[in-house]
């Protein structure tokens, strides 16, 4: 056994979880606020990615800028989107809007491919340090700092719904939406909201993949491979999204070390989630953390 190698991915399990947490939360926002899944969410890691690569490779922006940027017009972005393509669903059957978010997917992702192309593209070189030592592990400088924005990410969300007005507005929402609106509260504002803090965070997690990477449609995967935390954790849950996140980067990377170990079956990695995610609703069919909904026919 290769314990170097076991900790390496680990240590890699953990910090791409986090990234993965902060996605999954970005589900979480929009299903908690709407009752919708957002099958689009992988396109909003897409079109952030792209955005930011051409601010710093078009208009030789400083990346911190271009990051900013890229923030301020996925925050337009999604409040658009919201507006004019979903607020018109609002009161139709919940299948509409989930068809209405599938189209969404395959319209972004053919105009990304459209305007970009279908070759992957590297961002700029931004660290001049690429890699850091982590308790002699190597450890890719964007990772370190994605963790340390995912983090942030995390401390804010846990601020914003217990502390902020438009969190508690947000919550009210959620739990009923005709008692929210009898006490004041802008249903439509709120879905609006939802929609644009979930573009914005998406887009922090495409942004970090697109360096590690190169940006690519390939990015927009990410929202399939991060459903499987989003139901684990509980689709209406938070601290289950960032937890189902964690788990399934650490069994990403752990499913890694058994296959080139052991197995040698080449794609442990890519459907270790999916299994863990049929167990797991067979035990618990709500996720970890989920709200049991029970209703008596």
């Amino acid at each position: 056994m290769d314990l170097t190698l076991l900790l390496q991915l680990t240590l890699n399990g953990l910090i791409v979880g986090a990234l993965y947490g902060v996605v999954a939360m970005s589900f979480v926002l929009i299903y908690k606020a709407s009752q919708v899944v957002n099958f689009a969410q992988g396109e909003f890691l897409l079109v952030g990615a792209w955005v930011c690569w051409w601010f710093l490779t078009e208009w030789q922006l400083p990346f911190y800028a271009g990051f900013l940027f890229t923030l301020v017009f996925m925050t337009l972005f999604g409040l658009v989107l919201q507006v004019v393509v979903l607020r018109p669903l609002i009161g139709e059957p919940v299948i509409s809007v989930i068809m209405a978010t599938i189209g969404l997917g395959i319209f972004f992702q053919a105009l990304m491919k459209w305007i970009f192309g279908v070759f992957a593209k590297p961002f700029p070189p931004i660290f001049t340090v690429e890699r850091i030592s982590v308790l002699g592990l190597e450890v890719q400088t964007v990772y370190l700092v994605s963790l340390g924005i995912s983090l942030l990410i995390m401390a804010g969300f846990g601020w914003f719904f217990t502390a902020s007005k438009h969190g508690l507005a947000m919550r009210a929402t959620a739990f009923d939406q005709q008692v929210a609106q009898s006490l004041g509260v802008s249903v439509p504002k709120v879905f609006a909201m939802s929609w644009a803090i979930s573009a914005v965070v998406s887009s922090v997690a495409g942004v970090v993949v697109g360096v590690v990477n190169g940006v690519s449609s390939a990015l927009s995967f990410y929202g399939i491979k991060v459903f499987p935390a989003v139901i684990l954790g509980g689709l209406d849950s938070i601290i289950g999204a960032v937890l189902g996140g964690v788990i399934v980067g650490l069994l990403e990377n752990w499913a890694h070390y058994i296959d080139s170990e052991w197995l040698n079956w080449g794609n442990m990695f890519q459907i270790a989630p999916f299994y863990a995610l049929v167990i797991i609703l067979l035990i618990k069919p709500y996720g970890l953390f989920g709200t049991k909904n029970i209703e008596r026919v």
